[in-house]
């Protein structure tokens, strides 16, 4: 006979298994119930009748023409934030997202969580708006450089929010990631 069979024909064994299959069943048992009736959500009463009203739950707000105060608020950041010149007026300009919890005197060292791109490179910049509402807005901006100039085209999304009065720009992304220089080594 071998091991594993005279294993199986102990009575304590055959016991002990026969409990440990017990407590599986039950613990099968009580997580079927957990899943399938503890956690069923009381439904609220629907007006079922073809005259009901349909309510409408989107709530988007309607669409407003981007005020001039954003747009000042957006030219003024570019040439100060991503110039990197007067930090001072950008961090100002700077909505919370950005200025990511930094005070005036940690912003004024230049580490910010804004792009940078020389601005004085530019022949251009175009602003396209994704949207406008009366409190937020996004837009798109073009940066295109003078021509010979070694500085690559890029667009940028940035979203702007109006917080007492104030046009904030509250994000500055690239659409595509700039590129990295290379270690010389």
């Amino acid at each position: 006979m071998s091991g594993l069979a005279s294993t199986f024909q102990s009575p304590r064994n055959q016991r002990r298994l026969v409990i440990a299959a017990a407590i599986v069943l039950v613990a099968g048992i009580a997580a079927f119930a957990v899943s399938r009736l503890g956690n069923t959500p009381e439904a609220a009463p629907v007006d079922r009748s073809p005259n009901a009203p349909v309510k409408d739950v989107s709530k988007v707000p309607k669409t407003v023409k981007l005020e001039p105060g954003a747009r000042s608020a957006a030219q003024q950041f570019i040439l100060t934030a991503v110039a990197r010149k007067n930090l001072k007026a950008a961090y100002a300009l700077a909505g919370p997202q950005i200025r990511e919890g930094q005070s005036l005197k940690e912003w004024l060292t230049g580490n910010i969580a804004v792009v940078p791109y020389p601005v004085g490179s530019l022949k251009y910049s175009t602003i396209k708006i994704d949207y406008s509402y009366p409190d937020e807005a996004a837009l798109e901006v073009a940066m295109i450089p003078k021509p010979g100039s070694k500085v690559k085209s890029l667009i940028f999304y940035m979203d702007l929010i109006k917080r007492q009065g104030h046009w904030l720009v509250n994000s500055w992304v690239p659409r595509s990631a700039p590129q990295v220089p290379l270690s010389p080594n």
